[in-house]
């Protein structure tokens, strides 16, 4: 079993302050999160003016404030992404962030050089954006919140044209379609790819889960699958990783009762710990797919299991029956799957009861 890839999903929680961003970075590395993860875009280029909130942060912030407004103040600038990876690199967890255009693309990996790139739940019609991401050769991380199937299938083509295609290629749907059937494609989807199967509904009812799309997803594309998650709790993500989960991201705030969009389905700083020791003891439960005694079992049988043994006692000569020929403790002689084999049989010695045959 592969270690799962734990990213803790800081987003929007630093309310545009940097000193709480740093605290973030404090509260993902000391929990033992693999990653932080925070959000890189330009208001301007993300959304319209006129832009509606959703309305879980019409719930959670200024109802009267526009989606332009709440997200300008949440911006974080060039100085602000230097001064994250430095503390990042101090505290010694790994820097992520969400491009949501391809100017802040270019940004997180032509200036900050960041390993992997995600592609958020809604970006993934953003044609644009998904090829850019495939362009800077790195792995992508593919969140499929609100997706149909053909749409993941849709973004997995774009995906492998921008891998494998040659720049002066023109991309496409039938373009994008013929990278995803080529054989070149679909190794590049398989080794550089993880697409996260998520809810998005904040927070997610458990009802709407629905943990099983991990495998149709793993089944109708063959790729590294993993879980985003929206839910209330840490049970959820944990469930995933039994279920299969090579990568598990999960928001998480300094204090649930803070303004903001995200808060109210984040995780406090003693969940977040929690939920990462969690997931590193279902790592180590899931072993392999074999099955046969372990070494701590093998000491055990001996003592779970049962022998032949005399119920009453038997002289030489005398026929074993079911009246005097039974099963006991320990399991160190004769199993009694071979029971019959003795019914009938005349005993070559004699035998005290609870002797083993």
């Amino acid at each position: 079993m592969s270690k799962t890839y734990i990213i803790a999903e800081a987003g929007v929680n630093h309310n545009g302050s940097l000193d709480l961003a740093r605290k973030l970075i404090d509260v993902a590395a000391e929990a033992g999160a693999d990653a932080v993860k925070f959000q890189t875009f330009r208001a301007d280029a993300l959304t319209t003016r006129a832009a509606p909130k959703a309305t879980y942060q019409r719930e959670t912030t200024d109802a009267a404030e526009s989606q332009y407004a709440m997200l300008k103040a949440l911006e974080l600038d060039e100085s602000d992404h230097e001064a994250l990876v430095a503390h990042c690199q101090e505290r010694g967890i790994q820097f992520l962030s969400t491009p949501f255009d391809t100017e802040s693309l270019a940004l997180l990996v032509d200036r900050f050089d960041i390993p992997r790139v995600k592609v958020p739940s809604g970006e993934i019609t953003n044609g644009p954006l998904v090829l850019a991401a495939a362009r800077t050769g790195r792995p992508v991380i593919l969140s499929t919140g609100m997706s149909t199937l053909g749409e993941v299938e849709q973004a997995l083509g774009a995906l492998a044209f921008g891998y494998t295609a040659e720049r002066s290629a023109s991309p496409g749907f039938e373009a994008f379609a013929d990278a995803y059937a080529s054989d070149e494609g679909q190794e590049a989807l398989r080794t550089r790819v993880t697409v996260l199967h998520c809810t998005t509904a904040y927070p997610t009812p458990l009802a709407e889960v629905n943990l099983r799309a991990m495998d149709t997803i793993h089944g109708a594309f063959g790729v590294a699958v993993g879980y985003s998650d929206h839910t209330v709790g840490i049970v959820i993500p944990i469930a995933a990783v039994a279920r299969g989960a090579t990568l598990i991201e999960k928001h998480f705030t300094t204090d649930r009762s803070l303004p903001g969009p995200d808060h109210r389905a984040s995780l406090e700083p003693g969940e977040l710990a929690e939920m990462v020791r969690s997931i590193r003891e279902v790592e180590a439960s899931l072993g392999y797919a074999i099955k046969a005694p372990t070494s701590a079992e093998l000491e055990n049988r001996p003592v779970g299991r049962k022998s032949l043994t005399a119920a009453v006692p038997i002289a030489e000569g005398e026929e074993f029956t079911p009246q005097n020929v039974t099963a006991q403790r320990p399991g160190t002689g004769i199993s009694p799957m071979h029971y019959w084999e003795y019914l009938g049989a005349n005993a070559g010695r004699t035998y005290k009861t609870g002797e083993a045959l």
